[in-house]
Formats: structure tokens, sequence, C-alpha cells
């Protein structure tokens, strides 16, 4: 989800309060549960996962919903927080995390069906400050400002992304540079700004595994790829300079995609990048791998394009209708499922 149709929704939003309107009655988003509504699969979803064979989205107001039934049907799950949620991550059938507005980190033990909150943006802001005061070191103060600016700003800087390689390590990745690592499952997180060439604190939109390696993605053609040995994220020099919302691959291939259409794919694990002629214009926000080969790219006017050839060349599938597309979850090899601004639906690939 692009960081800046997030935050101009919200300044949007906030020009409807009166200024200096009274606090009276105020209730935190970070405190009030997700209402149940019938629609939550209707309204718009930013992020899809497979949690074993249930379908799961997260969603605007903290809408979780789940299928059992490869989207026929949906559920709605039990969320403790109110937040728009952008991004999820299962990395087994049982245990899942999801992120959003608000510096939000909600985690599930039980494939999604309800949810708890671990970390907020409340807290995160202290935790950096906490941290990086206990280290030394020629950049230590610098740090410390960094954390404390966040800090001060308590809950207005969103997570934008989650990946977690196993039910233990996982990472955050959010607006300015905000990265946080947790390898206990989100019991305690280790804020890695200091570990990212990300010098100018560009947002980072995307990180996930693609061609053998873990890649990162955000604005102004910023990307990063996971140096595990060292415990850092190294910075990759790519053709294009506008934002990259998104990152996917399959075998050694990665693909980076984002703004008016680009997209570029890489074999040798980023030292070298070739553009890939995607025949759209509108910014690409979602792609998967489907195997045996096969990567779905999606759209923001929710074209579907397919590659059966590793990403080298891609086709648009014919659609009965496109609605705009956030984020796309293969159901098998024949069908994809396809969250937006109009909810969740399912398309078929044959």
């Amino acid at each position: 989800m692009n960081v800046h149709r997030i935050c101009g929704a919200l300044a949007a939003f906030a020009l409807l309060i009166p200024a200096g309107a009274p606090a009276a009655g105020f209730q935190d988003v970070l405190d009030v549960p997700a209402m149940a509504s019938e629609l939550a699969a209707k309204g718009l979803i930013n992020g899809l996962a497979l949690a074993g064979q249930r379908v799961v989205g997260v969603g605007q107001r903290g809408h979780i919903v789940y299928s059992d039934d490869q989207g026929k049907s949906w559920r709605q799950a039990k969320v403790p927080v109110s937040s728009d949620l952008v991004a999820v991550s299962f990395p087994t059938p049982q245990k899942g995390w999801a992120v959003g507005h608000d510096g939000v980190v909600l985690a599930s033990s039980d494939a999604g069906a309800t949810w708890t909150k671990q970390l907020d943006g409340r807290a995160v802001g202290e935790l950096m400050v906490t941290y990086y005061k206990a280290r030394t070191g020629d950049e230590a103060a610098k740090w410390v400002a960094e954390a404390e600016r966040f800090a001060a700003q308590g809950a207005e800087n969103p997570f934008l992304d989650v990946w977690f390689a196993d039910e233990q390590s996982g990472f955050v990745v959010g607006a300015f540079n905000l990265i946080l690592r947790t390898t206990d499952g989100g019991k305690s997180w280790e804020p890695w700004l200091d570990r990212t060439a990300n010098p100018q604190a560009l947002h980072l939109y995307a990180i996930r595994p693609a061609g053998g390696d873990v890649y990162v993605t955000g604005e102004q053609g910023l990307v990063l790829r996971l140096d595990a040995g060292a415990g850092r994220l190294r910075a990759l020099e790519t053709p294009y300079r506008g934002s990259y919302f998104g990152v996917t691959g399959t075998g050694n291939a990665v693909i980076v995609f984002g703004l008016r259409g680009n997209a570029f794919r890489s074999a040798d694990g980023g030292a070298t990048w070739h553009k890939i002629d995607t025949g759209v214009q509108e910014g690409l926000t979602a792609g998967v791998p489907l195997g045996a080969g096969g990567v779905l790219l999606a759209s923001q006017a929710g074209r579907l394009l397919l590659s059966t050839d590793g990403g080298e060349h891609f086709a648009p599938l014919k659609l009965e209708r496109a609605t705009p597309a956030a984020a796309v979850q293969p159901l098998g090899t024949d069908a994809v499922v396809v969250a937006g601004a109009r909810g969740v639906r399912v398309q078929m690939l044959r």
C-alpha cells in the first residue's frame, strides 16, 4: 500500500474535524476493538496471506476476514484495535502477524480467527530510545536522536509490511526507515534503523524473500538485500528512481515493481537488472509467485499480468471486471484471491 495515499487519506479526514474540537469522549483506535460488520469482506482489504488452507485478509478499521472455502464465503476475526491494517504474514498454518497504521503489530496463534496486540506506535519510540541509549560507538548519539524523534511523534508512523521466516524470526517495516526485527515471535523487538543502507530515511514499502534472498523495497528506487551474516540490509543499484511498492520472484529471479508500470528483473542477486515490458502505465501494487516459473503482478487499476517463464515476459489476463488491486494470493495454480478497495474476490487464471 502506498504510504502517500495512506497519509493523504488521513489528512483529508483530519480536515473534517473542527479546529479546537473537544477531546471529551475521544477513544484511541488502538484501544477500540474492530467493529463487527457484515460488509467487512466488501470494504477495503489491503493485505492477504495463507494460513494453511485458510485465506486471511486485513484492511480498514481493523477488519480482518478469513475464508475456509477458497474465497466463497468470509468470516470476520476478533481484533483488539480499529487501526487500518495493511499487511499480513503467516509463516505457519497457525501463527501469523499483521501490521498497519499507528505502528500497530498484531499476532494470531489460531490461523487468524483471533488476534492480540504485540506493539503499537505509542511504545515503538520509547523502545527505540531505550535500545539506542544502551549502544556505544561513534554514531550512538545520532541514533538516539532519531529514536527520540520517533518517540515524540507518538503513533504517527505506520508499518507498511511484515514478513516472518518462521514463527520466531520476522521483520516489520514502514515509514521513514522504520524497521524492527524479532527473534522470539514478537515478545521483544530490535530496531534496525542503523542496519539499513538508507541514509535519507526513505519509506520502506515491502519486505519479502525472492530468488534465494530477502529484499526490501521503498521509495526513490530503494532496493535493499539482507546480508544475514553481517546482520545488515545493503543497498542495490537499479535503473529506476521511482517508488517500488513490492518484490516477488521465482527460482533464482527477483522482480521489483512499482510506479507507472515499472518492473525490473534480476537473476544474479541484484547485480544487474533488465526492464520488464509490462504494457501498463498505472502503478503495480502486488506480485506473487505461482509455482513452476509462474509470476503474477497486479495493478492499481485491477489488471492482472501473468508470466509463465519466470518473469521474463508478462501478458494481461482477460477479466470480466477489473477492480483496484492492493494484494493477490494464489489458490493453487488455477485461481487467485484479489483484494482492494472493493473487498475480496476470486479470479480464475485458466
